[in-house]
């Protein structure tokens, strides 16, 4: 997001975009506290029998009226399913509309086709970009992806054209969790190698020695529905599991017998490694030459998650090198890879294409699950699997844009200083203001909160319809208080401060005297800034990346640091120093615009004065 644009023109929900003074008079028609005016209640009391029901779909498509849907037309919805869907959702959607069938459409087709349909369902396959989204010409009310990941789905576009997307979340959690333990324990006993051996005619019983899995560690990387299934059964195999993920509560991980841990220690420690995180700005390539380095040398990796999570070049130099052992991936980062990845050709790599929800219960279940959430939103009913949502209303736009930025980036900034050790349970947002509490709504700013508190470490995309269930499904009790100051009446906000109770911090000076992690921020020339660090006042501006660091309170400290930044062409932006007192403890916060490679973090660590430091991505 931008810190640099004004106020009207902040990032509002579910994805960034502009509004545009033609798209301000489309947020003349929202409203901020009934958020369904873009998916407007659809009363099919009225409807008429289509007057052509012999008309082909040639036909159709050129006859058909754009915006004008099938609920002032007096027919039945059009649903196109763009790939194969299981037989128990179509029957759903055909309870209730007209569903066309078209597969391998080319995107010049699918354009085509689009300004006919008020709902497209699509699986990996279909990319719904911004020319398709146009081509509906306002008729399309809703895009469902049969599936988690929505990657091929221009959210932005979605959201600007007034077109909810939703997907499918939960129904393939035991198909994925029994193809990752499929793999583990092929790759384990060299099945895939075997099996090609002995059919080219070769009997090498002394090449495919395996290893056992029993009392070996599994690190499960991500503990959501998925991970914790892996879990589960790998305790059955008799493997010691522990887990690193930032939101799994500790008493659910102890119940299946898992032991949260750090990143690190999860990686350094472990045996076999099998991977359930999302891909996002964080997680890509999160696997990379750094990470193999802090590995045990023989390791062994499972993906089944997402394949930009692993620095592929870099995993096949710790394939060539020993430190991992063997890979098995059903995920890449391209798909289908090249015919000649060095990758799917080692020898010691077992892979299938992409088969984690390929089982005959799971593909009904998702496409059951989609199919309600598809028909939920043609009626108007806003579905807890969204995941982008309506507008906000232009008056609530203009007043809270700014903190709606200093929310979200607040979130971030404070679940990056949670260390992994411990899940997040409890949020506390306090917002100092000079109106009564029943007289600012701060749906909107808690919202933003939880944004950016679960997006950067998850593949969840929260917005105001969905940040309160998400919230829940994560295990995240978010509470707010209101403290009515002596501020400006004009200002909405004079301050928000963001707390996580029951964690340890990776910085110990953000650790506030009643205990729990504690930043607290105000917006300053419409811009947001950071005010306060535990117990330390600080004053930055949030943009760019920032670097915390406490040190002993001496002088040359700023030039020092400076230094060392402007070596390695680090721009900074912003500085600003908070103490306790003369010559004690300080706080140096340091706004930057680009991110410092290793160097540059090791030699600040390395100053003598630095009892602490740690490097914040906004």
């Amino acid at each position: 997001m931008a810190s640099s644009a004004t106020a009207c023109t902040k990032p509002i929900l579910p994805s960034a975009f502009t509004v545009s003074e033609t798209e301000k008079s489309i947020l003349c028609h929202v409203s901020f506290t009934k958020p369904t005016p873009i998916l407007q209640k659809l009363s099919h009391a009225n409807n008429r029998q289509r007057v052509n029901a012999v008309k082909t779909v040639e036909q159709r498509e050129a006859s058909c009226g754009g915006a004008r849907g099938w609920e002032e037309a007096g027919e039945k919805a059009r649903i196109l399913v763009s790939e194969k869907l299981g037989e128990a959702g179509l029957r759903v959607l055909r309870e209730f509309g007209e569903v066309e069938c078209a597969y391998e459409l080319t995107a010049e087709e699918l354009c085509r086709k689009i300004s006919c349909c008020d709902a497209l369902i699509v699986r990996s396959g279909t990319k719904v970009t911004r020319e398709v989204l146009g081509a509906a010409k306002g008729r399309l009310k809703v895009v469902g992806r049969a599936g988690v990941g929505i990657d091929n789905v221009d959210l932005q576009a979605a959201t600007e054209l007034g077109c909810l997307v939703v997907n499918a979340p939960t129904a393939n959690t035991i198909a994925a969790a029994e193809h990752a333990i499929a793999l583990l324990a092929a790759m384990a006993r060299n099945v895939s190698q075997a099996d090609a051996s002995l059919k080219a005619g070769k009997w090498q019983r002394s090449k495919y020695v395996g290893v056992s899995m029993v009392g070996k560690t599994l690190a499960v990387m991500g503990f959501g529905k998925v991970g914790s299934e892996v879990a589960r059964r790998a305790k059955g195999l008799g493997m010691h599991v522990i887990a690193h993920d930032p939101y799994a509560p500790a008493d659910r991980a102890r119940a299946i017998g898992v032991d949260l841990v750090s990143f690190d220690q999860a990686i350094s420690t472990a045996d076999f490694v099998s991977l359930h995180m999302p891909l996002t700005p964080t997680t890509n390539k999160v696997f990379n030459d750094n990470t193999f380095a802090k590995m045990k040398k023989g390791v062994r990796i499972v993906n089944v998650a997402r394949g930009g999570v692993i620095d592929e070049d870099a995993l096949v130099r710790a394939l060539d090198s020993g430190i991992v052992a063997q890979a098995a991936l059903d995920v890449f980062t391209e798909e289908p890879p090249s015919k000649d990845s060095k990758l799917v050709q080692h020898e010691n790599v077992t892979v299938t294409p992409h088969l984690g929800a390929s089982t005959k219960e799971a593909q009904e279940g998702v496409a059951i699950e989609i199919a309600e959430a598809v028909l939920g939103a043609l009626k108007g009913e806003l579905s807890a699997t969204a995941v982008n949502a309506p507008m906000v209303a232009p008056e609530v736009l203009s007043e809270l844009a700014p903190y709606v930025v200093l929310a979200e980036k607040l979130g971030r900034l404070a679940v990056q200083l949670v260390s992994g050790g411990s899940g997040i349970k409890s949020v506390k947002i306090l917002y100092r203001s000079a109106r009564g509490p029943d007289d600012l709504d701060t749906r909107l700013l808690r919202a933003m909160v939880t944004k950016g508190i679960i997006e950067p470490i998850s593949n969840t995309i929260v917005n105001l319809v969905n940040a309160d269930f998400i919230a829940k499904q994560k295990g995240l009790r978010i509470s707010e208080e209101k403290v009515v100051v002596d501020s400006s009446p004009e200002q909405p906000v004079d301050s928000i401060q963001v707390q996580i109770s029951g964690v340890e911090s990776k910085f110990a000076s953000a650790v506030s005297e009643s205990g729990p992690i504690s930043i607290e921020g105000k917006v300053k020339f419409g811009e947001p800034h950071l005010t306060c660090v535990g117990s330390f006042d600080v004053d930055v501006s949030l943009e760019g990346n920032l670097i915390l660091c406490r040190q002993v309170d001496q002088p040359g400290m700023i030039g020092i640091v400076g230094n060392i930044l402007g070596d390695q062409n680090v721009n900074v932006s912003f500085m600003s120093v908070g103490r306790t007192s003369r010559r004690k403890k300080a706080i140096m916060a340091i706004g930057v615009d680009e991110e410092p490679n290793t160097d540059a973090l090791d030699n600040i660590g390395a100053v003598p004065a630095i009892e602490e430091f740690v490097f914040l991505k906004l």
